[in-house]
């Protein structure tokens, strides 16, 4: 029988397949913290939207989560998530590790990481590969993805 967390953890992601952020946001505690390469620090509400703005704009989307394990006071899992990134057309394949800490049976922490230059020459195309490692260009999706974020909880 799988722990609980580990059952938690899967809610999570058939959720996110489903693209169910009301079912994903459940899983978190109030006070959870989020962070990967673009989304450095959500904290609460925020990483709650940030899967809402997400699921809402997803397009060509799918999901698959592999090697999901938990015990009492910590978790991962590996998942890859493929979609049209809209701002250029170009499809992405992003392959993710995802670390997590729970708390009272809710996901307190969660940490994803992969490749930003990886995910920026997919995305971004030649701009991607030519300048995706650099820290200026960096630094520029990350703001736009904040901005982004912003809009929307700001619309909600």
């Amino acid at each position: 029988m799988n722990h609980p967390n580990a059952e938690l953890i899967t809610r999570f992601y058939q959720a996110f397949q489903q693209r169910d952020a009301e079912t994903m946001a459940a899983c978190y505690g109030e006070d959870v913290r989020f962070s990967d390469p673009v989304f450095e620090d959500l904290r609460g509400s925020e990483a709650a939207d940030m899967w809402r703005m997400l699921t809402a704009r997803a397009q060509n989307f799918s999901l698959t989560f592999s090697n999901v394990q938990a015990d009492e006071r910590q978790g991962s899992a590996q998942w890859v998530a493929t979609y049209l990134f809209s701002q250029t057309g170009n499809t992405v394949v992003n392959r993710i590790d995802a670390h997590f800490i729970f708390r009272d049976g809710k996901i307190v922490e969660h940490h994803d990481h992969f490749g930003l230059w990886r995910w920026a020459r997919q995305a971004l195309g030649a701009k991607g590969v030519l300048l995706g490692w650099a820290p200026p260009v960096q630094s520029a999706i990350r703001r736009q993805a904040a901005k982004g974020l912003a809009q929307f909880r700001a619309a909600r």
